[in-house]
């Protein structure tokens, strides 16, 4: 896949999230508890975007090309949509941030870029069940049920959309004025799930609650980050010394990068998790709001 040893560490920690839910699904299987398909649907539209994240999905256009950001503070990729394009361009070379800031927002790019992912994968899956669903003539309870399913997907299709408006707004003004110093949160995932929270039914009470728990989160995160960047360097390191032909310094240098490796996974594992968590949440509380 020539995918870097943060990207693998991440692929790891994917597949660990959705091996769980697989086996979970399974157990509700056997007890008949989803008999409309849906939650069997929503597994296949994670691997969906697990395989085209990581480049596995056959299409040679949706392979990343990976390279060490630490080096010049970006990765060398695509943002796949020309207004991104342009506004990544204008922030770089503007003068209004730091190396560390422009690092910071290259993030913000790339986790926007792979909302408009999942978003086109789930239309995608959408249009596909709409197709099927007008093909059939005699109308069922089974078909009552479709219904439901595709009802409650528009109804993701339109959260993550509004995600998405909302975090070009943001990129837009940071771009055009520089990030605000006196800013609650700094992690895109968290500032999306705080905006998002803030327009859900929740009372003041929980989502003062909420608040506290994303700035643990992001503390979680930020120490995601660190451990990436040691990963990156260790690896770094280890091909360097391959060359040099000494064992003892060779083997010291894999015990440490194994070692950075697995913390790298468990860590990556535990914010996926906690950001499912989360985000479970909020869309509780959301769909509570159009009721």
């Amino acid at each position: 896949l020539h995918l870097s040893a943060v990207k693998l560490a991440e692929l790891h920690s994917d597949l660990k999230i959705q091996e769980k839910d697989e086996l979970s699904w399974k157990k509700l299987k056997a007890e008949g508890l989803d008999e409309d398909g849906e939650k069997e649907a929503k597994l296949r539209r994670n691997l969906n975007v697990i395989m085209t994240k990581y480049g596995m999905n056959g299409k040679k256009d949706s392979q990343l090309l990976e390279t060490n950001y630490i080096k010049d503070g970006t990765e060398s990729d695509t943002l796949d949509d020309p207004r991104l394009e342009k506004l990544w361009s204008k922030a770089k070379t503007s003068g209004k941030f730091s190396d560390e800031e422009l690092d910071k927002l290259w993030r913000e790019f790339k986790h926007h870029k792979e909302k408009i992912r999942e978003y086109n994968i789930l239309l995608e899956t959408v249009s596909r069940t709409e197709d099927i669903h007008k093909n059939v003539i005699n109308p069922s309870e089974e078909n009552l049920v479709k219904e439901e399913i595709l009802h409650n997907k528009h109804r993701e299709l339109k959260e993550k959309l509004r995600s998405i408006n909302q975090g070009f707004e943001r990129l837009r003004k940071v771009s055009h004025q520089g990030y605000d110093t006196t800013s609650e949160f700094e992690e895109p995932r968290v500032i999306d799930l705080w905006d998002m929270a803030k327009s859900a039914n929740f009372t003041e009470k929980e989502l003062e609650s909420f608040r506290e728990e994303l700035k643990h989160f992001e503390a979680k995160i930020e120490k995601h980050h660190h451990y990436q960047k040691q990963l990156e360097i260790s690896h770094q390191k280890l091909k360097h010394v391959e060359g040099t032909g000494d064992k003892d310094h060779l083997n010291r240098n894999k015990e440490k990068y194994a070692m950075l490796q697995e913390k790298t996974k468990e860590l990556g594992y535990k914010v996926k998790k906690h950001l499912q968590d989360l985000s479970s949440r909020i869309s509780q509380g959301l769909q509570h709001n159009e009721l």
